[in-house]
């Protein structure tokens, strides 16, 4: 068996912790959690989905999600409406309030990987997010 410190899965957590520490702050200042912006950053890109498609797209089980969404529908950074197709259907989308927060924290967090390209090389980031995407397309 491999040494533990060569661990795969290990060494992706570790990733993960290092390059989120370069973000965390910025987060924090703004009163949010990582799986908070994980999903305003989709309801920007997407506009306007379903919780079971929005769990998918940011790795966040059902059970949390629900927290998520309810704590920032209270904050007012999420609106919920039922779809018109189907009335079963509940829609998420972000409010105003969010739709602004997420232009004026966007910049300030896109500088933040200025500042991982001063460490590793943009060259070496994207072989890197390639590498990641093919790892996620694996099938076991």
């Amino acid at each position: 068996m491999r040494k533990f410190n060569d661990s795969i899965p290990l060494k992706l957590l570790k990733a993960r912790e290092s390059t989120m520490a370069f973000f965390r702050p910025i987060l924090q200042e703004a009163g949010l959690t990582e799986q908070q912006w994980r999903v305003i950053r989709a309801l920007n890109e997407y506009e306007e989905l379903e919780s079971k498609q929005l769990a998918e797209l940011c790795c966040i089980l059902s059970p949390s999600l629900t927290g998520i969404i309810n704590r920032l529908e209270s904050q007012g950074h999420l609106k919920r409406r039922k779809s018109t197709e189907d009335q079963r259907r509940v829609l998420i989308s972000l409010t105003d309030q969010a739709k602004q927060l997420f232009k004026e924290l966007s910049p300030r967090l896109e500088g933040r990987y200025g500042d991982l390209t001063n460490q590793i090389s943009k060259e070496k980031l994207q072989q890197l997010n390639e590498l990641l995407s093919e790892i996620i397309h694996l099938e076991p």
